[in-house]
């Protein structure tokens, strides 16, 4: 429907904003040589990006996710609750399954859309900087690498996105049925942020291995030549290198952006569609005389609501 675009779009641009400094610190904590460490944590990592590059510095390749998110966003929520209503049946298997579904269709958008954003929040200030943006980035890889270049971590990506996606939808699902979310509650939107935010920290929990690797391997070569030669590789190198805490560098940044990014995306998303359906059923009653308005004018529109 069109209306879970709409509502996906909103939703992603509220994410976006809240989210990407602490996106920016995840990623230079994940891609640091810890060899010779420039940030001692997260706190740190904060401290000398805007002390070395202003406020400004956290809101690296913003330009990339504001533009891409925007329009995931509204792919996610739109497959996701058209799954779930080609399903036919609301139950928590098939909750999983839509959001699976469409976290793997969204890969196509999300992997040179994370690639670019990468390479700019890595990248040196000043004059010495390689890309002037977000196109000129994908641009630059293409013209180097080619289309193999602009999808870099694309399989890494996936593997990431299709079980995170359905837990993540799942958990949202549950948590709003058992705190009983509806329109007339006065607690409706803490309610909403909490299951929202609660989604987003159990769905990045769920995969967060598997984002440090791809984070690497679309850092690689970045500063120097290649090193991995693959996912398994990447792993191998990294647990060799560092032990198993490599697959938790940055989840500190991760669960603290997660939160505050999923609450607003979620909240946001399910205060549109309950409004929009709502104005909807309002208008077919009115068109009607005698309709009564359907129950999305009376309950709580979710994102996953047949």
């Amino acid at each position: 429907m069109a209306l879970d675009f709409l509502a996906g779009c909103a939703g992603g641009v509220a994410g976006v904003l809240v989210g990407h400094p602490f996106d920016t610190v995840k990623v230079r904590l994940q891609v640091q040589n810890m060899e010779k460490p420039q940030y001692r944590g997260t706190l740190h990592c904060f401290q000398s990006i805007i002390k070395q590059e202003s406020v400004l510095g956290l809101y690296k390749g913003l330009g990339s996710p504001l533009m891409g998110l925007t329009f995931i966003n509204a792919l996610v929520f739109g497959v996701q609750g058209n799954t779930l209503r080609a399903l036919g049946q609301d139950s928590p298997l098939n909750q999983f399954l839509a959001g699976a579904a469409a976290g793997a269709i969204q890969c196509v958008i999300c992997c040179p859309m994370e690639l670019a954003k990468t390479r700019l929040q890595l990248q040196d200030v000043g004059p010495a900087r390689t890309y002037k943006g977000s196109l000129d980035c994908l641009v630059q890889i293409y013209r180097h690498e080619g289309l193999r270049g602009i999808n870099r971590g694309m399989v890494s990506t996936l593997l990431r996105e299709t079980p995170s996606f359905g837990v993540y939808f799942l958990t949202y699902d549950v948590l709003t049925r058992a705190m009983g979310c509806e329109p007339d509650d006065r607690l409706l939107v803490p309610k909403l942020l909490l299951a929202g935010g609660t989604s987003g920290i159990t769905s990045w929990l769920s995969t967060y291995p598997m984002d440090v690797v791809k984070s690497r391997l679309q850092a690689d070569g970045l500063r120097g030549a290649p090193r991995y030669h693959g996912i398994i590789d990447c792993m191998r190198q990294s647990y060799q290198a560092e032990g198993w805490r490599v697959f938790t560098r940055g989840l500190a940044s991760t669960l603290l952006r997660a939160f505050p990014v999923n609450a607003a995306t979620f909240a946001t998303v399910t205060v549109v569609l309950t409004y929009t359906r709502g104005e909807e059923a309002q208008l077919d009653s009115e068109t009607v005389p005698g309709t009564p308005a359907t129950s999305a004018g009376s309950a709580l529109a979710q994102p996953s609501s047949l």
